[in-house]
């Protein structure tokens, strides 16, 4: 004989009920489960005065609209208030903005030759990157300083990062994949901060007063 897992279990707790949604079914079973639940079983509990309700979706990522979807049913009843809903699974953009607050490195001195500076996160240096210092980071670069040497942003592959120094006059630039030498995206570009970006797999540089129009998501994340 077959058993088949209950999609959805509802536990009583001192604050009211918890319902844990099984994260490993389809979202469509999942709703199938609810509506079974909340109009033909658990009427003993699931009746009486106001309860508070705690949706624990698990490994789950559903979104505003499923979330809206899950919790009309469970409405149904006109005693169950919904408090909270849960997940352990998180946004890209609520991961990028913890990345921010938990991989961001200020060093001050100054990459001389033959030196490697490497960061798994964003880099902020407060000094000049000499002609054969190297600097790397999976994250962004920034320098407040004079980049002369060699400036590898995205070392795990990631396009959206800049490299910005206040002088820009480096032996090469890589982000992600893509090599730059110099004489070439920064040739026409002198005096003030610049940063180098990637566009449709091509290394620019712009002045540093377009970088919200260019990455705007980077000011955005970090609020």
């Amino acid at each position: 004989m077959t058993t088949v897992k209950s999609k959805v279990t509802i536990k009583g707790t001192k604050e009211g009920l918890v319902f844990f949604m099984d994260d490993t079914c389809s979202f469509e079973e999942l709703l199938t489960d609810v509506r079974e639940k909340i109009e033909h079983s658990h009427q003993q509990i699931l009746s009486g005065p106001l309860i508070r309700v705690t949706i624990k979706l698990g490994k789950r990522y559903c979104s505003p609209e499923q979330q809206e979807q899950l919790t009309q049913i469970i409405r149904q009843k006109g005693n169950l208030v919904i408090h909270t809903v849960e997940a352990d699974v998180i946004t890209k953009e609520e991961a990028f903005a913890e990345r921010l607050k938990t991989h961001f490195s200020v060093q001050v001195h100054t990459v001389r030759s033959g030196q490697v500076l490497e960061y798994d996160g964003d880099l902020l240096l407060l000094g000049d990157v000499n002609p054969g210092g190297i600097v790397r980071s999976t994250g962004n670069i920034y320098v407040l300083g004079h980049l002369r040497g060699y400036a590898h942003a995205g070392i795990d592959g990631d396009s959206q990062v800049i490299i910005a120094a206040a002088v820009m006059s480096p032996t090469q630039l890589r982000i992600a994949d893509v090599i730059s030498k110099p004489g070439e995206e920064w040739s026409n570009h002198s005096g003030g901060t610049e940063f180098a970006y990637l566009e449709n797999g091509t290394m620019l540089v712009a002045k540093m007063n377009y970088l919200a129009r260019i990455r705007p998501e980077l000011g955005e994340k970090k609020a």
